[in-house]
This record gives C-alpha cells, sequence and structure tokens, in this order.
C-alpha cells in the first residue's frame, strides 16, 4: 500500500510530527535558559561573598583605631609583684613612730594626717607614717635610691607629676634602686622606662585594694 503525503491522514501525521520537534525545542532552550540563569547566578553570588569577606577584613574598626587584641602596655601580670595580706594590715591612728616590717612601708598603723599625693614630686624623704596614710587613700608611691640614674629620676617624677593619687620621694634603704607601693602591694622596677610602672600605676591608683576610696589627697601634710 503505498503513502500519499497529500492525504489528510499524511498531513496530520506531519503536522504532529512538527509540533513534537517543536515542543522538544521549547524544553531544550528551556533547560538552557535555566542552566545559563544558576551558573549565572552563582558567578554573581560568589564573588560578592568574597568582597564582602574582604571588606570586612581590610575595614578599619568603627572607632577609627587599628584591630588590637586586647592587650595594652599597663594590662598583663606585673612581674616581681610582693603582695602581703590586706587583713593583717592594721589602720589604727597613732600619733609617734610606727616600726614598719617593710620598707617602703605599705600598709599599718599611721598618722592621721596623709601625705599630699595629688601627683606630689618630694626632692626630700618624707616621714612612713603620712605616706601610709597617703595609700589607704588609694594612692602610689614611688621611691628611689641615690643610686637611681638622674634621667630615670626626671621621667619618673614627669610621670608622677601627671598622675593623680600619686607622690613620689627619695628613699634610703629600700631593697631596690626603684621601688613602686600600694597598700598592701610592692614591686621593685628596672627603670623608669620599665613596662610594669604604667601596669603598676595603672592597677593601683585607687585600685581595688584600696581601703578608702575617693578619700582626699590633698590637704594633708606638704613639702617641708
Amino acid at each position: 500500500m503505498s503513502f500519499d503525503p497529500s492525504t489528510p491522514m499524511a498531513q496530520t501525521h506531519d503536522a504532529h510530527r512538527a509540533r513534537q520537534r517543536r515542543d522538544r525545542a521549547r524544553a531544550i532552550g528551556l533547560s538552557v535558559l535555566v542552566v545559563v540563569g544558576l551558573v549565572g547566578f552563582g558567578s554573581y553570588l560568589a564573588p560578592t561573598e568574597s568582597e564582602a569577606s574582604e571588606q570586612k577584613r581590610a575595614a578599619p574598626a568603627a572607632d577609627g583605631k587599628a584591630p588590637s587584641d586586647g592587650q595594652t602596655p599597663a594590662d598583663g601580670p606585673i612581674e616581681g609583684l610582693r603582695t602581703w595580706d590586706a587583713k593583717q594590715l592594721t589602720r589604727d591612728h597613732v600619733t609617734g613612730p610606727v616600726a614598719y616590717p617593710m620598707k617602703p612601708p605599705v600598709g599599718g598603723d599611721h598618722n592621721p594626717v596623709w601625705m599630699n599625693c595629688d601627683g606630689a614630686v618630694y626632692k626630700a624623704a618624707i616621714p612612713d607614717v603620712n605616706a601610709v596614710h597617703a595609700l589607704e587613700h588609694g594612692s602610689v608611691w614611688v621611691t628611689y635610691t641615690d643610686k637611681a640614674p638622674a634621667a630615670d629620676v626626671a621621667k619618673l617624677a614627669e610621670r608622677v607629676g601627671r598622675t593623680p593619687y600619686s607622690m613620689m620621694s627619695p628613699y634610703e634603704g629600700q631593697a631596690g634602686t626603684i621601688m613602686l607601693s600600694a597598700w598592701a602591694n610592692q614591686v621593685t622596677v628596672d627603670g623608669a622606662d620599665d613596662p610594669r610602672v604604667d601596669r603598676f600605676l595603672s592597677k593601683f591608683v585607687q585600685g581595688p585594694q584600696t581601703p578608702e576610696p575617693g578619700a582626699p589627697c590633698t590637704g594633708g601634710l606638704g613639702a617641708q
């Protein structure tokens, strides 16, 4: 039996095959568009996330300072720090001399009048009994012997002079050439540039060891 392409049945069959070809072409086209779209979207996201990460790493801190590990010169342990039990340091007011067990003293009974300690730099020795009262108020006492280099003495005097609740004086008979004392705490340092100087001042000027925080450092005994 011959097949005549001009017959209605043949024309219907041809139309059906043409429609199938068009449907397949549309399906392939849509698949290609979906794949291209997904690849393009992924390519867009990848650089964006990478750029965001780079920007986060490169961006300065909100305060304009470089990121820090939290360690500052005034932070950290104070090597060689000596401490005493504050509960064992009596705080009675006395009018006579006191035999302190350490030099310089870091606490104990003391004179009713405190030593002025608002950044006071004394050129001569000061009474222990008055200095201890200043320590009770939260001050730091910087002391040095005649072996201390003049340059270190000058630097320490400048540092003390701009630090409220601190005082400085020569002290003969102490174990170290340069020492810093607070109530129940004391350290010997190597010089004015020793980082322990700033650490000690930062920690103990009106620090948690202070028996009478906020008590005055002026209106007491000044230079003789």
